[in-house]
This record gives C-alpha cells, sequence and structure tokens, in this order.
C-alpha cells in the first residue's frame, strides 16, 4: 500500500481538526473513531473483512503503514475473528497522538505549544495546508447535495465522522440540521464502513449488542416451547468498558 493515497484515520482526524483554534472536536469519541477508521482502512485494503458482526484477517501481508501494520497484527494474533465493537472499544492508548505526529512528520499540520490556565503545558496542531482539509470536506458536501452513491472510502468516512460526532461540527446549526441528517443516511453506502459506524457508536453508549444466535434444533425448540410459560428473569447486561486513548490535543 503506498503513500500516495492518505488514509481514512488521516483523513478523519483532518475533519475533525479546527482550523482557527487547532484543537479536535469531539476528542473522546475521536479515538474510537479512529480505531474504526483502521479497521475500514484495512478492510479497503483486502487484509480483513467482516465476518458478521465480527471482523477476520484474510490476508495477514503488511500494507507498509507502521501503524495499520500494528493493528493487523493485533488482530492476526487473536487467531479468531474478534468482535468489532471489542476491538474498537479495547485500550488504544496514544492512538490519535500517533496519527497527529504522523500528519506532522508529513508537513500536514505543525505543533503550538501553549499553557493552560497559564501553567499546564498543550500542545495545539494548525494544518499548514487547509486546501487539503477543503478537498475532504468537498467530498463530503457533494455526496451530501447530489446525492448520488459515493465512493466506498467517502461513505465510510461520512459514516465514521456521523458516528463521531462531527456532523454538529461540519454542518452546525438549524441550517446544518438537513445536512447531517443525510451525513447520517450515507452510513448505508458502504457495509464495512456501517458495522464500524454503528460499532463506535454502540461502545459510546455503553452497549455491546449480544451476537445473533442461529435458529435451534427443533428437539430444543421444543423444549424451549415448554418453558415459555415460566416466568421470565431479567439478566443484568454489564456494557462494555472499553479504555479511551489519552489525547494531547483537546
Amino acid at each position: 500500500m503506498g503513500r500516495s493515497r492518505r488514509t481514512l484515520p488521516e483523513e478523519l482526524l483532518l475533519l475533525a481538526l479546527d482550523p482557527a483554534t487547532g484543537t479536535t472536536a469531539q476528542p473522546q469519541s475521536l479515538d474510537l473513531g479512529l480505531a474504526g477508521a483502521q479497521l475500514v482502512e484495512l478492510a479497503l485494503a483486502g487484509r480483513i473483512a467482516p465476518d458478521g458482526d465480527r471482523i477476520a484477517v484474510v490476508v495477514p501481508r503488511p500494507t507498509g503503514d507502521p501503524t495499520l501494520d500494528c493493528a493487523l497484527e493485533l488482530l492476526r494474533r487473536r487467531g479468531a475473528p474478534v468482535r468489532a465493537v471489542h476491538w474498537i472499544g479495547g485500550p488504544r492508548l496514544g492512538l490519535r497522538q500517533t496519527y497527529l505526529s504522523h500528519l506532522e512528520r508529513c508537513g500536514m499540520v505543525h505543533a503550538v505549544a501553549g499553557q493552560m490556565c497559564g501553567v499546564l503545558p498543550t500542545t495545539r496542531y494548525q494544518a499548514t495546508d487547509n486546501a487539503i482539509s477543503r478537498e475532504i470536506r468537498a467530498r463530503l458536501d457533494s455526496a451530501i447535495r447530489t446525492g448520488v452513491p459515493p465512493d466506498p472510502r467517502t461513505a465510510a468516512l461520512a459514516a465514521l465522522a456521523h458516528a463521531v460526532g462531527l456532523g454538529k461540527h461540519l454542518y452546525p446549526g438549524n441550517e446544518g440540521r438537513s445536512s447531517r441528517s443525510r451525513l447520517r443516511d450515507l452510513i448505508r453506502h458502504d457495509p464495512m464502513g456501517g458495522l464500524v459506524a454503528h460499532a463506535v457508536m454502540d461502545v459510546q453508549n455503553g452497549v455491546a449488542a449480544q451476537p445473533r444466535r442461529s435458529p435451534a434444533p427443533a428437539g430444543r425448540q421444543a423444549a424451549a416451547g415448554a418453558r415459555s410459560a415460566e416466568p421470565a428473569r431479567s439478566v443484568p447486561v454489564q456494557p462494555h468498558r472499553g479504555t479511551m486513548a489519552r489525547a494531547v490535543a483537546h
């Protein structure tokens, strides 16, 4: 996989970067979105594929991108397909900072040191070329405005932008309501992007949906019918708790 094309995590981060303040919108959910964007990028590269609500490695060959290859290797070590919601909700310490540092090395952003309350050191990131962010934004705007089904990459980017809550950042206020609605609707145009986006939202909502079960054999169905008259006992569902990545840029 060459470096002629920006990856989805990079594009999602550039979309979230406020050109005026140098901070990222929706920082906590963005951490989840970056982990999800890695999955979509690996799928577009043919390395992984959806298996129901799980992610399976189909080609373990490295892509040439160190950060993506680290995620691919971790998935490969699992041995069996992993549920997208569990992967995205897992610990991703420093993922956003990793991508910010990468964008800085590529010359797309530069770090600006500062202080919070005159005491705490902070780092903001300013885009060096806003044309790149405008081009990414234009793809989303075009898909929203024209209603033409976008390419899988743009559809996945739209799905992730909606999932992490960037809609209100990109299309604010009452005047942006219809655009936010159409951004949400683009989620259906890419199966992998949709799977990952829903997993991101499930993690944020503290929901780890139970995997679907296949129908029980006839003998078990009869036994289940005999038990149906018994009062049901409620079983508390423990939400999946994922460790959010700590961010340097707030």
